[in-house]
């Protein structure tokens, strides 16, 4: 199943209409205009998760129960290819990429800052091919990995639930005076249900890329980025690449300082190119490991 899925974002991509995710930021967006009054709660903003998500959940576990045995597991290939965004992830990290390698800054900059929040228009060629590779080993591990981790878990409604609290914490758990306490309980369960993925991305990483340096440096630098699942992910990423990331970027509110991660020389337009291709490797492994146990279940 996890298979057909992933093929099935290799040939098609993500709709680009229509798209299930982006109907949900919508609905989401309107939401928490309703309910997020100055200063903001977080019982109103758990509140706007439970209106959100357990709606979804019931008409999906009602349908998966109604529908014969073919029909529901359609539904499910159909879902979770919805969801891991490989090829989405691949292109955006090509857009940058690719300008960037032809020493085309400012289109590079323009296509970098569609994917991270940092302030794109002071970015260096090393800075931008940082930010691009940071998107791709981060957003591989909470829109590919962890999709794919909690459908193995709990099924459809597990993989559904990951998705819309990840993308409620990707609109809601901004630490500024709108979000700070509206955004807080999204944010918060978006940790507690990455944590587990985002060791398995770390180790999947680590077991495609520079083995040795990428154990090394999850181990001794996992624990000083501010995220606890971003940190094992980033740590164990860059060290696999055999790369430095991290380190000072700018923001919209100034100059961030942040711990360099990995060991190595600074990113270029290659380390993209590269953490695209270690994501694609984590993927396959994955894919050879279920269908082995697959396999194995069927005997």
């Amino acid at each position: 199943m996890c298979l057909v899925a992933v093929l099935l974002d290799h040939g098609l991509g993500e709709p680009r209409r229509w798209h299930p995710v982006v109907g949900f930021g919508n609905l989401a967006a309107r939401v928490e205009q309703r309910l997020n009054s100055r200063p903001g709660s977080v019982a109103r903003g758990a509140l706007g998760l439970g209106l959100l998500t357990v709606p979804f959940l019931v008409l999906v576990w009602l349908v998966t129960l109604w529908l014969p045995e073919p029909f529901s597991w359609l539904l499910e290939v159909i879902l979770l290819w919805l969801t891991i965004s490989l090829r989405g992830l691949a292109e955006h990290g090509r857009a940058v990429a690719m300008p960037l390698g032809q020493g085309n800054l400012e289109a590079a900059r323009e296509a970098v800052g569609r994917i991270v929040s940092r302030n794109p228009k002071t970015l260096s060629e090393a800075g931008i091919a940082t930010a691009a590779t940071e998107s791709m080993l981060e957003n591989g591990a909470d829109a590919v990995f962890a999709s794919l981790s909690w459908f193995v878990i709990a099924g459809l409604p597990g993989l559904l639930l990951h998705r819309m609290v990840n993308t409620l914490d990707a609109m809601w758990g901004y630490r500024n005076e709108r979000f700070l306490h509206f955004g807080r309980f999204a944010a918060r369960l978006d940790d507690v249900m990455n944590w587990i993925p985002a060791r398995l991305t770390a180790a999947t990483y680590a077991l495609v890329g520079k083995t040795s340096l990428a154990w090394q440096c999850w181990r001794r630098q996992g624990g000083q980025w501010e995220s606890p699942n971003a940190g094992p992910v980033m740590a164990s990423g860059a060290g696999a690449l055999g790369v430095s990331l991290g380190g000072p970027a700018p923001y919209s509110e100034g100059m961030r300082e942040r711990p360099v991660l990995g060991g190595g020389p600074e990113p270029t337009a290659d380390t993209i190119e590269a953490a695209i291709a270690l994501v694609y490797r984590g993927v396959a492994l994955w894919v050879a490991v279920l269908f082995a146990i697959a396999l194995l279940d069927l005997t």
